[in-house]
């Protein structure tokens, strides 16, 4: 009989390891009318065969906080609820085949002491000390981290579900929700049914959480919210009991796309190979639980016998088990967490791309925090389901893009690297025109951009590495057009946002930091402020009108931007519209930008009339455009906003106009090379939702006396009293060999203090380059620049120049030439 209330203050959707993790930290959170409805039985999706891998070291600091989380509380939940987790501590060693991937895995080691994860960099011998059945042919490098562990997925998932009920909230099987019922942009409640038939109902709810696993993208549909994910086959076997066989650390070979765990005298072989397999592409099964997939012994051979080389007990150890099941996949491997853009009041936490086990408890956590709150605990911009663009949720994208996903898993994480599946989506107006000039293209959020132009007889391609990869020279080519003539690039890709009503002005001064009561014209540099002076956005607003605004924002964050604009104008008269396809952006930088200009439009491109920060409608060639004098680049410099429909013709006036010149058509490498001179931010990177505006160095951009009460006003205010926690440093490498990426560690007088938060090689100033918060809390910036510092580059450690301005015209003289 099924017994459910008819209101609860939430109903989560799905009752995988995810699912009972949130209802668990929602119970933990006080929070008792909550529901969990799952369709069959409890971990019947992909819970119940995934292999239980539970590793602390994640790709950034936020997400290693998480998967630490996750070790703590599966070794606690035993205690507290009776049901044993099989949590324990095995350790996990990776070892590389290659000298690359050595670079990679030793990266990672300095990464893990910035994050404070134990780690070891090993030799052969340790390795065979620790895993002894392991051949050691061809094996470079080795990386051990002690504190990893395994555990049972199920009963992971039930002793959180146990936790849930015993806290007072109700956890449903064999209920599906057959439709979410929704009024404008909120949803009312659920429509339910018995998995038998025998009955339904509704229960109206506050809210709903989608943790639906492989059905997240159609329970996603249901809810009116995009999830994008596609579930591919995933395969693994197991031997027979190996006489013997005593706890082995969990083993990864990335080289060979496989890992190892053994459990109970038996080893586990895992893969993810380079090719996946997308499964259940017409929708799954509606009786699917607890299935197997058909065996494809030839898709997996090629793992198999690289293994029985890598493992010679395997050849003679018989398989008890071939498994093949589903796992759901993300376009770009991190999974979906949080409310949901397009409704205000649907919660996601879906698509965890095999690590949903090692990632449930921090992720739970996370979300009720969020939930209960109505504010992010702390940056989750990584797997925040905003960053996700509405065309991802196309269905043949996710199919063609989960084939590579799964083994991008385990493929080298080479700096710059591209996606290589489903490509060429969306395409700015000038996409045509830099291909004909040599560009090489990239991908963000779905946008071709062009990252760097090959010379005439080169090949049109990336070659990775983790040294000087083969588009180098060519970057600091353009790098130097820029700093020294002038280069022209496309940011047609960057989203522009236009605010206007008759409240525009009230309202801009209300969600950012910045003062918007300017004439007609005029730029504001700014940021949207979240209560805490964290930074939700880093933009450009331009005045257009009396009534009207252009907010200009990070490709991959114009959805999340103009979501946390609409999400605050309540009680404002204004409408909020994304016109990022509307017009293409040339961006003319450089001394001589402004001949340029003036050779190809009758207008006044001089300080007098259009300085720094200001814009004007321009006539160019025989077109119409608008120039806004600003630059991410640090040098004198317009960007031009033409009507897509004028582009092309645009571009080639300028294009033309500036061969007599020596203009360089240049890529988003050289953009990013060049600020990071300029000590510029990259949101998402450099400034985040934690990160305030006034320790990142921007507290200029933040108006406190602007006349009104802001987003965020009290928080400035406040820590420009007490002075900054830590602040944003600018570091340059005294060796110019090493490179830079992001997250390698910082040394302070030898201890480490934090880690980069962005990092390129700057041509200019002749070496490496990075961005990292130092923690200065009660100490002047006088304090802060008089320690050593000291940068930590696969292991070892490199000094620093360190500064506060940037070291590149610190007084930004070239920009106002």
């Amino acid at each position: 009989m099924v017994d459910l209330p008819a209101k609860a203050r939430v109903v989560i959707i799905g009752g995988g390891v995810i699912g009972c993790s949130v209802a668990y930290h929602l119970t933990k959170k006080g929070w008792t009318d909550v529901v969990l409805l799952e369709r069959k039985q409890l971990t019947s999706g992909t819970t119940w065969h995934a292999a239980g891998l539970i590793a602390q070291l994640r790709a950034t600091a936020n997400m290693t906080k998480l998967a630490k989380y996750s070790q703590e509380l599966y070794g606690s939940l035993e205690e507290e609820t009776g049901v044993a987790t099989g949590f324990k501590r095995v350790g996990s060693i990776t070892v590389a085949l290659t000298e690359e991937r050595k670079e990679e895995i030793y990266r990672q080691a300095a990464m893990a002491r910035a994050f404070g994860v134990e780690v070891e960099e090993i030799s052969n011998e340790r390795v065979q000390e620790l895993y002894p059945h392991l051949n050691l042919d061809g094996v470079k490098g080795a990386v051990y981290l002690p504190l990893d562990g395994q555990g049972d997925p199920a009963n992971i998932a039930l002793a959180l579900a146990k936790g849930t009920r015993q806290r007072g909230a109700v956890v449903k099987e064999r209920v599906k929700v057959t439709e979410v019922v929704k009024q404008g942009r909120r949803v009312t409640g659920v429509d339910w049914i018995a998995d038998d038939g025998s009955v339904s109902g509704h229960i109206e709810c506050d809210m709903v959480v989608n943790c639906a696993g492989m059905w997240g993208h159609e329970v996603g549909r249901m809810a009116g919210v995009n999830v994008p994910l596609h579930a591919c086959e995933h395969f693994y076997i197991v031997t027979e009991n190996i006489d013997g066989l005593t706890q082995l650390p969990v083993l990864r070979v990335p080289d060979e796309c496989a890992y190892y765990k053994e459990d109970a005298g038996k080893i586990l072989l895992g893969a993810f190979e380079p090719d996946a397999k997308p499964w259940a592409a017409n929708g799954i099964p509606d009786s699917f639980e607890f299935d197997q997939l058909p065996e494809d012994f030839d898709h997996f051979e090629p793992i198999l016998e690289a293994a029985c080389e890598r493992m010679p007990i395997l050849t003679e150890a018989g398989i008890h088990t071939f498994f093949n099941g589903p796992e759901s996949f993300t376009p770009d491997d991190a999974y979906h967490l949080g409310l949901a853009p397009e409704m205000d009041n649907v919660w996601v936490a879906a698509g965890f791309n095999s690590i949903g086990i090692q990632s449930a408890g921090g992720a739970g956590m996370a979300l009720a925090e969020w939930m209960d709150t109505g504010e992010k605990p702390f940056d989750l911009g990584d797997v925040d389901i905003s960053r996700m663009q509405p065309f991802q949720g196309n269905k043949k994208y996710l199919y063609e893009r989960s084939k590579e996903t799964l083994g991008l898993l385990y493929a080298d994480h080479f700096p710059y690297r591209q996606k290589a599946t489903a490509r060429g989506v969306r395409r700015t107006p000038f996409h045509q025109h830099l291909l004909d000039h040599g560009a090489v293209m990239g991908e963000l959020a779905g946008w071709e951009r062009a990252n760097w132009f090959a010379d005439e007889g080169q090949e049109r391609a990336y070659s990775y590495s983790w040294k000087r990869q083969n588009w180098f020279e060519n970057s600091a080519a353009e790098h130097r057009a820029v700093r020294e003539n002038v280069g022209m690039y496309d940011m047609s890709s960057f989203g522009k946002i236009r605010v206007e009503g008759p409240d525009a002005e009230k309202f801009m001064n209300y969600i950012g930091g910045g003062d918007y009561s300017v004439p007609i014209g005029k730029i504001v540099y700014t940021q949207f402020l979240n209560r805490s002076g964290g930074i939700e956005a880093d933009v450009t607003v331009t005045r257009l009108s009396e009534i009207a605004y252009l907010v200009v924002t990070p490709a991959a964050t114009r959805l999340a931007d103009q979501t946390w604009m609409r999400r605050h104008s309540d009680g404002f008269n204004v409408v909020i519209t994304d016109v990022t396809a509307g017009e293409g952006v040339l961006a003319v930088m450089g001394p001589n930008a402004r001949a340029l200009l003036e050779k190809v439009s009758p207008n006044d491109f001089t300080n007098a009339s259009n300085p720094f920060g200001t814009a004007q409608e321009i006539e160019i060639g025989l077109g119409l455009a608008r120039a806004h004098r600003v630059t991410y680049v640090g040098e004198l410099g317009w960007e031009i906003y033409v009507s897509s429909d004028m582009a092309g013709h645009v571009f080639e006036t300028l294009h033309e106009a500036g061969q007599d010149m020596g203009l360089k058509l240049c890529g988003m490498h050289m953009m990013d090379s060049c600020r990071i001179e300029k000590g510029f931010r990259h949101f998402g990177h450099d400034i985040t939702c934690e990160d305030h505006v006034v320790d990142a160095g921007l507290g200029f951009a933040v108006k406190v006396d602007k006349g009104c009460d802001f987003i965020g006003r009290d928080a400035v205010i406040a820590r420009k009293e007490r002075g900054p926690k830590s602040r944003l440093v600018q570091f340059k490498l005294t060796d110019a060999e090493p490179l830079l990426f992001h997250n390698e560690p910082i040394l302070r007088d030898g201890e480490y203090v934090g880690y980069l938060s962005s990092g390129n090689y700057g041509h200019t100033l002749g070496a490496a380059v990075g961005l990292g918060y130092v923690p200065c809390e009660g100490e002047s910036a006088a304090d802060v620049l008089a320690s050593g510092y000291e940068i930590d580059v696969c292991g070892v450690k490199v000094q620093a120049e360190v500064s506060l301005r940037p070291m590149y015209d610190p007084k930004s003289e070239r920009v106002k030439l």
